[in-house]
């Protein structure tokens, strides 16, 4: 399937560049990218729309009752309903200049999605990421999405757009936590190194600070490699181990996906202004 190439190159374009471009930051370096999370009901995504972020993250599932059965809809299970379908979803975000991350948690979700996504694809020139987990990880056992289908598919309809490829992942305060391991990275690896466009690797905070030459030595596998940390909600992680992780990698390969008030600490510790 041939694209127009103008939409293959924002497709893949890194959103530094874009941003940069754009001049909604000053500097290359991911810290500066601002996200709203979990803009699946309309609530949310107006107030994602009306926000500072730069990029807005959503996640995308098929109804399963009533008009929403078969279609693709907003939500993030357990959450299997939702006032948002993801036709809606695209046409409230077309106006705005925000980058998109769409996040599957099943293969079943993704064409008819993608087919979605591509009836508007001349007015997105902007990042689009497309994620799924795609791998067990560290004590994970929420059900991966299949790499190589969930891949497939994806690229069939948008061959330069950015992939977000992660692993499925728990953790537990009152345990000692095992971070990514050298087999799960080099499995990932095994899963990217014959892609040609940028893949960004989403990575729990908490279990970063443990698995630095494991995340290292994939992020040195590709130039087209970056690493997206994210947190969960109930995560017991501190400022210091954001800041370690910043001195460890390059900062124009780190993006900050971290919710409040964490994130408005990192930022000022590191003297980024935040505006919500």
């Amino acid at each position: 399937m041939q694209i127009p190439l103008l939409i293959a190159g924002c497709w893949s374009e890194n959103v530094l560049d874009y941003f940069l471009r754009n001049r909604q930051i000053s500097t290359e370096d991911g810290a500066e990218i601002t996200w709203y999370h979990g803009a699946n009901h309309r609530a949310r995504m107006e107030e994602a729309l009306r926000s500072a972020a730069h990029m807005v993250e959503a996640d995308v599932l098929l109804g399963s009752a009533g008009s929403e059965c078969g279609q693709p809809v907003m939500a993030h299970p357990p959450d299997t309903h939702s006032d948002n379908s993801l036709q809606a979803w695209l046409a409230a975000l077309l106006p705005s200049t925000k980058g998109i991350k769409l996040d599957f948690k099943s293969l079943e979700a993704v064409e008819p999605a993608m087919a979605l996504l591509n009836a508007v694809r001349g007015h997105l020139q902007r990042p689009v990421w497309i994620n799924a987990d795609v791998l067990p990880g560290p004590s994970g056992s929420s059900t991966v999405v299949d790499a190589k289908p969930f891949i497939d598919t994806v690229t069939s309809f948008f061959p330069a757009v950015t992939l977000s490829l992660g692993w499925t992942t728990e953790w537990h305060p009152e345990k000692t936590n095992e971070g990514y391991s050298w087999a799960m990275v080099r499995e990932m690896e095994s899963i990217c190194s014959g892609l040609s466009q940028p893949v960004t690797f989403p990575v729990r905070a908490v279990l970063v600070r443990q698995s630095c030459p494991q995340l290292l030595w994939l992020l040195k596998r590709s130039d087209r490699y970056s690493l997206t940390i994210w947190t969960g909600k109930d995560d017991n992680y501190s400022t210091e181990d954001l800041l370690y992780i910043r001195d460890y990698f390059d900062k124009k390969k780190v993006f900050y996906d971290i919710l409040e008030p964490q994130n408005r600490e990192f930022k000022q510790a590191i003297g980024i202004t935040v505006n919500l």
